[in-house]
């Protein structure tokens, strides 16, 4: 059909969305549909489709009023498209998505009682982090944009999307393995009395602590993956990316998210660090891995030498040679000015971004593979 051949076109372009097309208010609608119809999904198996962890945290009922709302937009949006005649294959596409929603039950669809211990993909995880994600972030990217010439549909953003998708449903296997290997590694060096003794910090002290020790296994992690080759060959594939945005951290090989998840893991496991203090680290880890790849336009003044932002780790993907091999950090900057590894430019930011020599592969599965192809 030639409305499924625009799609598949749409899908596979970049660049910037014209204004007054019914493009943007399409592309909004049609985004909006897909997420409500895998939203009515996860409601119908909630056992195979939902995070165990993740939906003891949320209110069902304000799943419901989100699904219901997002369809009512995404709805709106494309009834209004279809009516001015603007874009009305694509308008017509997010319809049909919401309508499909709907006659599925909806807003509405009955959750009984169901199995646990079943396998399952993150669908619900992908499906919030993704709406709020781009929410606050393209808006924040608009508002402050470093590079403002640059679109929110920029070359190669289906490569990073499809990371997101992949990292995000397998959060199951990632927890699995990564939770199994800290256990089997590194359960022996848990001690009961210092477990006493951090559970008995004051929230601050021992969320300041997390977070340092956490940034203390990252620094020299990621200081590994670079200085060893074998190690490269998987961040690599990170470092790719020739566009900073809010999707660009996204783009990471499972392997080395399996290491790395299990290595920052370890200590915080065996210090015994209590559930309030690693969920609130949890919200720094993801607030800063977004936001410190982000289009933004932020330096913070003098707190940029104490705290990682935006601009200290756009300089860690930059091609400039200055730059290899620096700014390690993901939380205290400090950490690189301790140890000699913060970058020194006169310039405020780098002008290019990606592997030098462009070496790695566009594209997913090409990355995939690429660690265990690539004989440079």
């Amino acid at each position: 059909m030639e409305e499924l051949d625009k799609l598949n076109r749409l899908s596979a372009s970049h660049g910037a969305l014209r204004p007054g097309s019914g493009m943007i208010t399409g592309v909004i609608a049609l985004v909006l549909a897909i997420l409500c119809f895998l939203g009515v999904l996860a409601f119908h198996f909630p056992e195979y489709l939902t995070t165990p962890q993740l939906r003891k945290s949320y209110s069902v009922e304000a799943m419901r009023t989100l699904l219901y709302w997002s369809m009512v937009v995404a709805g709106g949006l494309a009834l209004l498209n279809i009516v001015l005649w603007r874009t009305r294959w694509l308008a017509l596409a997010a319809f049909a998505l919401v309508v499909l929603s709907a006659l599925l039950g909806g807003h509405k669809v009955p959750v009984a009682d169901f199995a646990d211990h079943t396998p399952y993909i993150g669908l619900d995880w992908f499906i919030l982090d993704l709406l709020g994600s781009s929410l606050i972030f393209i808006f924040v990217e608009k508002l402050f944009a470093l590079r403002r010439e640059q679109p929110v549909f920029r070359a190669e953003w289906q490569t990073d999307f499809h990371h997101f998708i992949v990292n995000h449903m397998v959060v199951g296997f990632v927890l699995l393995a990564t939770n199994l290997a800290v256990h089997q590694l590194f359960g022996w060096a848990a001690h009961d009395g210092v477990r006493g003794w951090v559970q008995g910090l004051n929230f601050f002290v021992a969320l300041f602590l997390i977070v340092l020790v956490a940034d203390l296994v990252q620094y020299w992690t990621h200081r590994a993956y670079h200085e060893i080759p074998l190690l490269w060959r998987l961040h690599a594939v990170h470092h790719s990316v020739k566009s900073m945005d809010w999707l660009a951290g996204s783009r990471q090989h499972i392997v080395e998210l399996l290491i790395t998840r299990t290595l920052v893991l370890a200590p915080i496991v065996v210090l015994g660090f209590s559930k309030d203090v690693i969920d609130a680290y949890i919200v720094i880890v993801g607030f800063q891995a977004v936001f410190n790849h982000a289009n933004v336009s932020v330096r913070l003044g003098p707190l940029r030498y104490l705290i990682v932002t935006p601009n200290f780790h756009h300089w860690h993907h930059s091609q400039d040679d200055d730059a290899i091999d620096r700014n390690y950090a993901a939380h205290f900057a400090f950490l690189d000015h301790l140890f000699g590894t913060a970058v020194q430019s006169g310039r405020d930011w780098p002008e290019r971004y990606g592997v030098q020599g462009d070496y790695v592969p566009d594209g997913f599965f090409r990355q995939l593979a690429f660690p265990f192809t690539w004989k440079g």
